[in-house]
């Protein structure tokens, strides 16, 4: 937001609203509003660059005798410039090419030794008397553009005066329009994100007095419900129809007639040149003034051509959603097409406006407007957000509404610009006001958003660390024009029409604290408990199992918890089943995560395509699975663990499975849990990466509780992320972990270990799980006393010849702790699984 500290000045003059804003000078005022307001980023000395431009008048204007396009002026400055050649009648000499220069007008001249002003930001250019075909010009007659307070170049100023104005020649150009020692302060917007009323002169005015502990008056104009004129002319009818009062809360409208369409007054011009904005003609930046004074947007529309667009005899305007492949020519010129949700602001039959961002080129106020009708109107901000960044339109308006704009302003901003046109443009008022409201009727009746906040002194003085009196709080609020009711220990407390932020005594609480001064808020340390922190379990759990991975040799990554909708698809997930975002931070972000195994395959081809040929990726996060909710209506998270082990040009044999499960098993036993792998239904949309022959659920052996799934990928899956043939992965929520026993320390036998082999040949359709199981429970009671036994699997194998069976080796390792086991005795062993193997499972010993 940026301020014109003359602006302010000016209206305090008119208004009578506060003291002086800036009473020992800029640099302390912009200290103050660095510290309670927000953060300044520039400081502009805007009045400098008029240094040395004067008013002068030019008395006599004739042909250049070497060139066709010049004229000779003779200029009278009143003899205020120094060192420069004059007539006999003490005029001075200027050439000038603009087509419009002629005798008797008041231009800006920049006499010799003056800088041009649109030179100044890059390589300044200062003038001199030089020849120009042969005739000498002191100096230059300076167009809109060279004094940088518009775009015009095709002529010079031409400076106007109302009736009861006069400015003699040789009046300094920042006198005559209060730019002398104009400094302009910007002021980050994103400070004022929750205070749409501070996008506004009168606003970032009213907090400037209120931070300095002055008492602010807001302008007579500026009330809810003020009147309007009569109709003074021959009506002209309007009628509007609002079919989105939920989206557009208010929407006022009127007709003048007779307007004047020109070029601005100098002094608007200038006004808006200050802040930025480009002057148009005199409607339109009389709307543009007074959005900059108020922070509520105006647009004005041209009568006829609205009746035109219906070819009808009268207007008219409806608010809706836009037409299916309906398109609209904006005010620069950019063809669109709205999205479904925009509001849209039409006539009977065609799209004039996208409402709260900019209005449509074919109803624009020119040069030809003889009648208009001006808007103001309240919109959704969330609607206009999201509008704004689909279009990629992001104008002053748009600036302005997605931040809320107070609904009980706009009778009033429309009712000041409306006496404003008929009193310098002429026009007069041609139709009733219509004034579409949907505004909760008791707050337009108490002026107020928000229901009276009650807070007690207490309240307050606690939370800031304060000693402040109810008497000092209350002067701080009324300062800002809030309506207070003080009893003496509770305040009730009413905010004013324009405070959109106003809600919970906490708000109370912050509004005090800023006005008082956060810079004079009480220094101490916090106390601190010296005692250790309690250990997290959670947080415990998850260091562990990062460990534990790491170790084993995967790589942790972290995603986003959403993902695009063509991951989902290539997953064979259902989105439907997902949480869609109505805000995405982006396209490829739309929907929450139904499990985390989509968000890992989508980075194993980026990997493999960078040349790791064998790795594994984890991660620990959260999902969202199948829209459940909790009993807040709020989206249920899971705690998950995923892993992805992927191998594209590895030498290594065996299956991607077995790769997989050596990660999870190693991380389950430092946990002190064992797993059992169990059949595979496949159902669930967790599981529908997975292929079903060649994946398990994997469980707690304790307790029987289901943890997750473990496998290899579907084809379909692979082809589509353009996975490795040997990858696999597993998805456990790891919350069971924690139940698991305590793993306590077990010494190793100091007698050497005997390790033999075993390998059973079965029935293909025997799952290799059934057969570990069974061999490991054929050893619970079989081993020597005192020893420290382990089964593990080496290996499974199928002969091309024999598809009906398989062979399954396994390995046990042995040792005593109190002497050294013999080949016998193992052998033995070995022999006691075949046996077992044989007669339950039909095992042949290989």
């Amino acid at each position: 937001m940026k301020v014109s500290l003359n602006q302010i000045r000016h209206y305090q003059e008119k208004y009578h609203w506060s003291e002086d804003l800036a009473p020992d000078g800029v640099d302390a005022l912009v200290e103050k509003i660095g510290a309670q307001l927000g953060a300044v980023e520039a400081v502009v000395p805007f009045g400098e660059r008029f240094d040395g431009v004067l008013i002068a008048k030019i008395v006599a204007c004739e042909a250049h005798p070497n060139a066709d396009r010049l004229h000779v002026c003779k200029v009278d400055d009143g003899g205020k410039a120094q060192s420069v050649e004059r007539d006999a009648n003490g005029l001075v000499q200027v050439v000038c090419g603009a087509p419009n220069v002629r005798e008797g007008l008041l231009v800006a001249w920049l006499p010799p030794g003056a800088t041009v002003p649109e030179s100044r930001a890059k390589d300044p250019f200062v003038l001199e008397a030089r020849s120009l075909r042969g005739v000498v010009s002191n100096g230059m007659l300076a167009s809109p553009r060279e004094l940088t307070i518009g775009d015009n170049h095709d002529g010079i100023l031409e400076i106007t005066l109302d009736a009861d104005e006069k400015i003699a020649p040789g009046t300094s150009f920042a006198e005559a329009f209060h730019l002398v020692g104009d400094t302009i302060i910007d002021i980050e917007n994103k400070m004022f994100t929750h205070r749409p009323d501070c996008f506004g002169m009168i606003g970032v005015a009213r907090e400037i007095a209120g931070i300095q502990g002055q008492a602010f008056t807001s302008p007579s104009w500026y009330q809810t419900a003020p009147e309007f004129p009569e109709i003074e002319a021959e009506e002209l009818k309007l009628e509007v129809r609002n079919e989105l009062p939920d989206l557009v809360p208010r929407f006022a409208a009127i007709v003048l007639r007779d307007v004047a369409v020109h070029d601005s007054p100098l002094w608007l011009q200038l006004d808006l040149a200050r802040t930025g904005m480009r002057p148009i003609n005199n409607i339109v930046d009389y709307t543009n003034y007074y959005m900059l004074l108020t922070g509520q947007p105006l647009h004005a529309y041209d009568y006829d051509k609205v009746c035109a667009q219906d070819d009808a005899d009268h207007a008219m305007i409806v608010v809706r959603k836009p037409h299916e492949g309906e398109k609209i020519v904006l005010l620069n010129g950019k063809t669109i097409t709205p999205r479904a949700e925009a509001i849209m602001i039409a006539t009977a039959e065609k799209p004039i406006g996208l409402g709260g961002v900019m209005g449509g080129g074919d109803t624009e106020v020119d040069g030809h407007t003889k009648n208009i009708i001006i808007e103001c109107a309240n919109f959704d901000m969330y609607s206009i957000r999201r509008t704004a960044m689909a279009h990629g339109l992001f104008t002053d308006a748009v600036t302005r509404f997605n931040k809320g704009q107070s609904p009980l302003q706009t009778r009033a901003v429309l009712a000041k610009i409306v006496d404003e046109i008929r009193r310098l443009a002429g026009g007069k008022v041609a139709g009733k006001l219509i004034d579409d409201n949907h505004v909760d009727a008791a707050a337009l009746e108490r002026g107020s958003l928000f229901e009276p906040v009650q807070v007690t002194s207490d309240f307050i003085n606690t939370r800031l660390g304060l000693q402040l009196s109810t008497a000092d709080m209350a002067g701080l609020l009324t300062n800002v024009e809030f309506t207070v009711d003080n009893d003496g220990e509770t305040l009730t407390i009413t905010a004013p029409f324009w405070r959109t932020d106003i809600e919970l005594p906490e708000d109370i609480v912050e509004e005090v604290g800023r006005l008082y001064g956060y810079d004079h808020l009480p220094l101490a340390l916090p106390k601190r408990d010296l005692r250790p922190a309690t250990k997290n379990d959670l947080l415990e759990l998850k260091t562990k199992m990062r460990n534990t991975l790491s170790k084993a040799g995967a790589n942790e990554v972290l995603t986003y918890s959403f993902v695009h909708g063509k991951l989902l698809d290539a997953v064979g997930q259902d989105r439907a089943a997902a949480f869609q975002l109505s805000n995405a931070l982006s396209p490829d972000l739309q929907y929450y995560r139904l499990s985390l195994l989509p968000s890992l395959l989508d980075r194993v081809h980026a990997n493999v395509k960078s040349g790791y040929d064998e790795f594994a990726l984890f991660e620990i996060g959260k999902t969202h699975a199948l829209k459940a909710v909790d009993d807040d209506g709020l989206p249920l998270e899971t705690e998950n663990l995923a892993l992805v082990y992927a191998a594209g040009k590895s030498d290594k044999s065996g299956a991607a499975y077995y790769e997989v499960r050596k990660f999870l098993t190693t991380l389950a036993g430092g946990f002190g849990t064992e797993l059992v792998f169990m059949p595979f239904d496949g159902v669930t949309s967790e599981a529908a990466p997975f292929e079903p022959k060649r994946s398990a659920i994997v469980a707690d052996r304790a307790s029987g509780r289901s943890l997750g799934i473990i496998g290899e990928f579907r084809s379909e899956v692979r082809k589509n992320l353009k996975l490795p043939e040997k990858s696999a992965g597993f998805e456990i929520a790891y919350g069971p972990l924690m139940q698991g026993k305590q793993v306590s320390y077990t010494p190793l036998p100091r007698f050497p270990k005997v390790e033999q082999d075993v390998c059973l040949k079965v029935a293909s359709d025997v799952a290799y799980q059934q057969v570990f199981d069974l061999a490991w429970e054929s050893l619970q009671g079989q081993e020597p006393d005192t020893t420290l036994c382990s089964l593990a699997p080496i290996d499974i194998y199928q002969r091309a010849e024999d598809p009906a069976h398989k062979q399954i080796t396994l390995r046990l390792s042995i040792a005593s702790y109190q002497r050294t086991l013999t080949d016998d005795e193992v052998s033995k062993l070995l022999a006691h699984i075949a046996q077992v193997a044989q007669d339950k499972l039909k095992a042949e010993r290989v």
